[in-house]
């Protein structure tokens, strides 16, 4: 499985990646957020994808959206407190996407974060890597 070692994780196999910029005390830190390799192997093959839309509040352990493949319907959990503020439209036409590059054109959303003491409560890749090992 492939847990790049500069994202974070949840225990619910959402990774989240620190976007350049925000931060400084002005506008939130903005956070793209997408599923884990392993989660989309789990689920095999997607065939629709649903993410809350822009302006959307969203709360950290709750569900955000969903993933439908071939085998099952999986909640999509918000990792982290924030709005929505931009969505990845191409998989509305391409949800197969999130199983051919889920770390790079498979993203989910980006969530501009309410608290950004949340990113801390994320795991490492080390940790994430010791979740799904078991």
């Amino acid at each position: 499985m492939n847990v790049p070692d500069e994202l974070r994780y949840s225990k619910d196999h959402e990774w989240a990646s620190v976007e350049d910029g925000g931060g400084d005390g002005g506008s939130g830190q903005r956070v793209r957020i997408g599923i884990t390799d392993y989660a989309q192997d789990a689920l095999g093959d997607v065939v629709f994808v649903q993410v809350p839309g822009i302006g959307t509040a969203v709360q950290a352990g709750e569900s955000m959206g969903e993933v439908e493949s071939t085998k099952s319907v999986s909640d999509i959990f918000a990792p982290l407190s924030g709005t929505i503020v931009e969505v990845n439209d191409a998989l509305g036409d391409h949800p197969e996407t999130v199983n051919g590059d889920p770390y790079g054109d498979g993203w989910l959303c980006v969530i501009e974060v309410a608290n950004e003491a949340e990113l801390q409560s994320l795991l490492d890749a080390s940790a994430y890597r010791a979740l799904i090992e078991g």
